[in-house]
């Protein structure tokens, strides 16, 4: 049976998200979370600039305000989801960014009368039940019960369902690429005067330089997971489309455990492994 393009869109952001993320907990690692933010936005900004150029004269002056806000946004939270990657272990903390879902399809239903049938509720319901089991490294009330990077991850979703909701109105205001570059240029700008005024740009381009090909890697891997996302909710509701994708850390897990050598609970395994399979389940039903 083949898939929708829309539907298609959604598991090519998975897979690239997947791949994205565990680049940039290296990445941020290695060259610190600002100077990994600034080498996803310029690999974006340039290698999207020859496609998106001759659409800039049918952007729209409500269209370009609202992507511009969109930028500044992104730099925001880009902040601290690589702050939390870089915090926390990807195969947890990619889990709980997930959490973006419920505030998605919130505002999708809100603001674009989006609805869900019974089962596909069910189904979102299941998939954070394993969200909690891989979120929480013990049964415990105490605070301290939880990874590290688990409180900004939870906070980092909040902001990432203003932004799934803001790509999705820009892609359909403007197109899914002009959605993509032009807020990557904002935040671009924004990371590149923020070094400067910090510690210069000659460390940033060094270190760029030094680790060129794993940042080239993280960017166009990022890059490719949001153009993706742009099509699948141009095409498509927008809580579905975020729901397939939160299959991303699928990708991420098993890179985590292979290459990192993370190590995390059977429970933890389990939760993991629901809140994934429940994911892959709504590209099919």
């Amino acid at each position: 049976m083949a898939l929708e393009p829309a539907i298609a869109a959604a598991l090519g952001a998975m897979i690239f998200w997947g791949v994205g993320d565990f680049l940039i907990q290296r990445s941020a690692r290695k060259m610190g979370d600002l100077a990994a933010l600034a080498v996803v936005g310029l690999v974006g900004s340039l290698g999207l600039a020859p496609l998106v150029l001759p659409e800039l004269a049918l952007l729209s002056l409500p269209a370009l305000g609202l992507l511009l806000l969109l930028g500044g946004l992104t730099f925001v939270v880009g902040a601290m989801d690589f702050e939390a990657l870089r915090e926390g272990k990807l195969a947890v903390v990619d889990v709980v960014l997930e959490i973006e879902l419920p505030f998605t399809v919130l505002l999708a239903f809100l603001l674009f009368q989006e609805t869900f049938s019974l089962l596909e509720t069910g189904i979102m319901a299941l998939l954070f039940v394993g969200i909690i089991l891989m979120a929480t490294s013990r049964f415990s009330f105490r605070r301290k019960s939880l990874e590290k990077g688990v409180a900004l991850a939870g906070l980092t979703a909040l902001g990432m369902a203003l932004v799934n909701f803001l790509t999705a109105a820009g892609a359909r205001q403007a197109s899914p690429l002009l959605a993509i570059w032009i807020p990557w240029l904002v935040f671009t700008s924004i990371c590149l005067v923020t070094i400067s005024k910090r510690q210069g740009l000659g460390r940033f381009w060094k270190d760029a330089g030094r680790f060129r090909t794993l940042a080239v890697g993280m960017g166009i891997a990022d890059t490719a997971a949001w153009v993706f996302y742009a099509l699948a909710v141009e095409g498509t509701r927008i809580g579905l489309a975020t729901a397939i994708t939160e299959a991303y850390p699928a990708v991420a897990l098993v890179l985590a455990l292979l290459i990192n050598k993370e190590r995390i609970s059977l429970h933890q395994a389990l939760g993991g492994s629901i809140a994934l399979a429940s994911s892959l389940v709504l590209a099919v039903v």
